[in-house]
């Protein structure tokens, strides 16, 4: 394992662990916890974001370029994860969707799945 692979796997593991716990504790109303939930959430995010700065500049590579490409690919990422919430919450938390929750589930994992395609593209 390159050293760069294994420093990335590193922060993004704390980075998405920090990012989770913080959601959590946003969401769960039994913790009463929002406000440290919030804090601990952009702590995640900051350490992704540094992930993706080190990783870049162990690999040599220059800073990432924002163009309307890069732009579509995180709306479509973003939007793929919602509607695969959404799915989730039809089925789990919704009475009388399960069915319904399923097919919009499967409609955001076939979202996120073409954003290999678009990133990596076809060979």
């Amino acid at each position: 394992m390159k050293k760069e692979n294994f420093v990335a796997l590193i922060l993004s593991t704390i980075g998405v662990l920090l990012f989770a716990l913080g959601m959590c504790m946003c969401l769960v109303p039994n913790w009463h916890a929002v406000n440290q939930g919030v804090i601990m959430g952009g702590i995640g995010l900051l350490v992704l974001l540094i992930m993706v700065v080190v990783r870049r500049r162990m690999q040599g590579k220059a800073p990432i370029v924002i163009n309307a490409r890069s732009l579509g690919i995180a709306f479509l990422a973003v939007a793929g994860a919602l509607v695969l919430g959404l799915g989730m919450c039809m089925t789990m938390v919704w009475q009388g969707l399960m069915v319904p929750g399923v097919i919009v589930g499967i409609v955001g994992i076939v979202m996120l799945l073409a954003l290999i395609p678009l990133t990596k593209g076809l060979r």
